[in-house]
């Protein structure tokens, strides 16, 4: 089974950065759009940033000109690059792919267990 597999978090400190990776396991055919969520305890998951396989981007209204997503399709890997991080925006990252495993002629949605964000003042 195909599964996503996130790295990159961590703790760092306001007005810092970081780049998040999102690896899918498995053999995979293609991957349509690739996106990332974010969710604070006690607060519901909420859009980043999303990519399309053309490249096409969208990006949540409060991280804009901050973050940057983007994808290597020759290996299927996404990326999230966070600069000028805020601490309100400590958080899990969670990694959303839709894609069709090599062996399928299914597209699903896949969700990764998340990567853990901690951003100090």
């Amino acid at each position: 089974q195909v599964q996503l597999v996130e790295s990159g978090g961590g703790l760092v400190q306001a007005g810092g950065s970081l780049r998040l990776s999102c690896a899918p396991s498995g053999s995979i055919f293609a991957i349509n759009t690739m996106a990332w969520y974010r969710q604070a305890p006690g607060k519901q998951r909420d859009f980043v940033a999303a990519i399309t396989s053309g490249g096409s981007t969208n990006y949540a209204n409060s991280v804009k000109g901050r973050f940057t997503i983007s994808r290597d399709n020759a290996n299927n890997t996404g990326y999230l690059q966070m600069n000028s991080l805020k601490p309100e925006e400590t958080a899990v990252y969670y990694c959303n792919a839709n894609l069709r495993a090599y062996e399928s002629s299914v597209w699903r949605t896949y969700w990764g267990q998340g990567t853990q964000v901690t951003v100090s003042s």
